[in-house]
């Protein structure tokens, strides 16, 4: 009995001790993403494995264009300016919120996901629905906070358009640049901008090159949010080159 009782015990202290070294080589790995994009990342190797291959071709904040970043935020969290990581306000408030003096109305745009979440999954976690989306809540949660508390806005706008997933294999805005439009993202026009944003909610199943009929009904959305952030104040501090 007592032999059983130390077996246990060990056990214990093993996955204790497993989850604070797993614990505390995250948030360092974290620490170390403020200013060194991931190397790979589990989204990345599953496109591999799953035979998708892995285009992928990092660029700094200066060679993103301002096309794509208000892009981003005009289709996928329109509030990523001002909330901290997470839309606590329901989507009908945010849409129907009488704007500031000043500035201009936002809606919420995207999905149920943030900018500030999608970068925390795509770097630190797993993709997928299920009961692994379950188990994710938890960690995604703390990984969104933690960068919107160390990285900062702009940080996580130059990571998550480097590392998202914009068709089967291909990562980032200058990878996706270079497949769909045989150029490099900064020379990118305001349209294709739009029209590879467009493919984000599904990017195997929404493709830009052919475009299909739902990224092409997308841009078209896309660019009118886009036409409707112009000016605002707190969307131009995010996206502006320093």
């Amino acid at each position: 009995m007592g032999s059983n009782k130390s077996v246990a015990g060990g056990v214990v202290r093993f996955v204790l001790r497993a989850m604070l070294i797993l614990f505390l080589s995250s948030t360092l790995y974290l620490v170390i993403c403020r200013w060194l994009l991931p190397p790979i990342t589990l989204t990345q190797l599953g496109a591999v494995t799953g035979g998708y291959g892995l285009k992928r071709s990092y660029v700094s904040w200066n060679e993103i264009p301002r096309n794509v970043k208000l892009a981003a935020i005009a289709s996928e969290d329109q509030l990523f300016p001002e909330h901290n990581g997470f839309d606590w306000k329901s989507i009908d408030k945010s849409m129907n919120a009488k704007p500031r003096k000043g500035k201009k109305s936002r809606e919420r745009g995207g999905g149920a996901s943030t900018i500030s979440q999608q970068t925390a999954k795509n770097v630190f976690l797993w993709q997928g629905s299920g009961w692994g989306r379950y188990v994710r809540k938890a960690p995604e949660f703390y990984f969104t906070q933690l960068i919107e508390w160390t990285w900062g806005k702009r940080r996580i706008m130059e990571v998550y358009l480097n590392v998202i997933e914009m068709g089967p294999g291909i990562f980032g805005i200058e990878a996706a640049s270079k497949a769909y439009f045989n150029k490099h993202a900064k020379d990118l026009t305001r349209s294709e901008a739009a029209m590879i944003i467009a493919c984000l909610p599904n990017p195997k199943k929404y493709t830009v090159k052919p475009e299909s009929r739902i990224v092409a009904w997308r841009t078209a959305h896309i660019l009118g949010q886009m036409d409707n952030l112009e000016g605002d104040e707190d969307v131009e501090e995010v996206i502006k080159t320093p």
